[in-house]
């Protein structure tokens, strides 16, 4: 399973969300999961099983797969609960 965290441009906000994800997966003790990063233009179908966007480039990310979209990238509630779902729904936990 691999989960990638996509920002606009650039790397940072990518690699921030990417970071988050791997605590919040490690607290739920899930393991198996590849977690990496890459901005939207680099992303590409198939790079993962589920993206993880901010809403303001969801729309240009519709077309990777399965995406998760991120109100506020830096809210980790948000992000808990949504790692939290996906997980469940994957029968990772």
């Amino acid at each position: 399973m691999k989960f990638l965290a996509v920002c606009g441009s650039g790397l940072g906000t990518s690699f921030m969300v990417e970071m988050n994800i791997q605590q919040i997966l490690q607290e739920l003790g899930v393991t198996g999961v590849e977690v990496s990063h890459s901005d939207l233009s680099s992303a590409a179908p198939g790079d993962a099983d589920v993206y993880f966007l901010a809403k303001d480039i969801a729309e240009g990310g519709a077309h990777l797969g399965e995406v998760v979209v991120l109100d506020n990238i830096i809210d980790m509630d948000e992000l808990r609960n949504k790692v939290t779902k996906v997980v469940k729904e994957k029968n990772l936990i």
